[in-house]
């Protein structure tokens, strides 16, 4: 990739400070969010400034101004100990996204919860979206969504692209996937612009809930949503609290083992100037967890355990060591298992409601 000399980073000057600068540009913030002024940002933290942008630019630019919402309610599944509410809001104007609200009892606008977005996984299973997390249908083991809910926190359980009830009426399955991803990179996007975009869309929906603490949002995702956690974190400040589980495929595992991984983990160019982990490394210094299996294909633990490096340093130069935690199960691979279950629970009821 040819970049013009006068905007090219050199990738060893990234990679030795683009974690540092982001966790000085990620907590150089005031607390109404906007940046201090230029001038006041350290040397590393103007190298983070330009890594965000020239990443900005890799995902396809600026995302438009926010719509109105527009929520449309359609009908109310009640379980024990919580309540489903399907309904749709729209993430541009004409593009709804079918969701599932999970609201335990006893909560409402006069006792306000804490809330979490899950993003689901992949997995091939394209019929399958938010009524998987949402303990509808699919793997028990990944009913996480069903079993926050139950743990008294507001959930929601979106549709992402291609999934469920947005999958496309002539094209079906991977072909629609790839027909979509395709009609963004042309666009000058790419899928995970489409998949920021939306999530951020998601935080809107739940701010605007009167039975969520909207200063207490987090979010949760398995595979793909492990990508899309790290993928929106940079770019929601209003996520609190993150935990991504099993997904962390670096370009250099992909290139070096020839993975062919779903299409958000692709942002066309940002190999030219660095790599997944320093993309994660600008959520510092919120909480993030991040878990592992060992043995997982789609993350090759080699590349992980430098990838967490890059992010623990991006943390340590933010003053937030504690924030950021990370775990790799023996033995396992590209499962929610009962540990890495045990450290998300903990994790949010720290950071959410501690």
């Amino acid at each position: 990739m040819d970049v013009p000399e006068s905007t090219r980073i050199g990738r060893r000057e990234f990679l030795a400070q683009s974690a540092a600068g982001a966790a000085l540009v990620a907590g150089a913030q005031t607390a109404a969010g906007a940046p201090f002024p230029a001038e006041t940002l350290s040397k590393e933290a103007h190298t983070g400034m330009r890594f965000r942008e020239k990443l900005l630019q890799c995902l396809g630019g600026p995302w438009p101004n926010p719509c109105e919402l527009r929520p449309k309610p359609r009908e109310t599944i009640v379980r024990d100990g919580y309540r489903i509410e399907s309904l749709t809001y729209e993430a541009e104007p004409g593009d709804s996204i079918p969701a599932m609200l999970l609201i335990p009892d006893g909560v409402d606008a006069n006792n306000p919860a804490p809330a979490v977005a899950v993003w689901h996984q992949h997995n091939g299973e394209y019929h399958l979206g938010k009524s998987e997390p949402a303990g509808l249908a699919g793997n028990p083991m990944h009913h996480t969504g069903a079993a926050l809910a139950r743990l008294g926190y507001v959930v929601l359980c979106p549709d992402a692209l291609c999934f469920e009830q947005r999958r496309g009426e002539h094209l079906r399955g991977d072909q629609f996937e790839r027909f979509e991803f395709l009609r963004y990179v042309v666009a000058g996007k790419c899928m995970a612009w489409k998949n920021i975009l939306d999530m951020r869309r998601a935080v809107d929906y739940l701010c605007a809930r009167p039975e969520v603490l909207s200063e207490r949002i987090g979010c949760y995702g398995h595979s793909m949503g492990s990508t899309h956690t790290w993928l929106v974190g940079p770019w929601e400040p209003r996520l609190k609290c993150l935990v991504g589980n099993c997904c962390l495929p670096t370009y250099a595992a992909i290139h070096r083992t020839q993975i062919l991984h779903c299409f958000p983990n692709f942002i066309p160019g940002l190999f030219a100037f660095g790599d997944t982990p320093d993309l994660a490394a600008l959520i510092a210094p919120r909480p993030l967890l991040l878990n592992f299996g060992e043995l997982d294909g789609g993350s090759p633990i080699q590349e992980v355990r430098q990838g967490i490096e890059t992010i623990a340093r991006a943390y340590q130069t933010a003053g937030a060591e504690e924030m950021f935690s990370h775990y790799i199960e023996d033995g396992v691979g590209h499962v929610l298992s009962e540990s890495m279950w045990d450290r998300t629970r903990e994790w949010f009821a720290r950071h959410l409601r501690g």
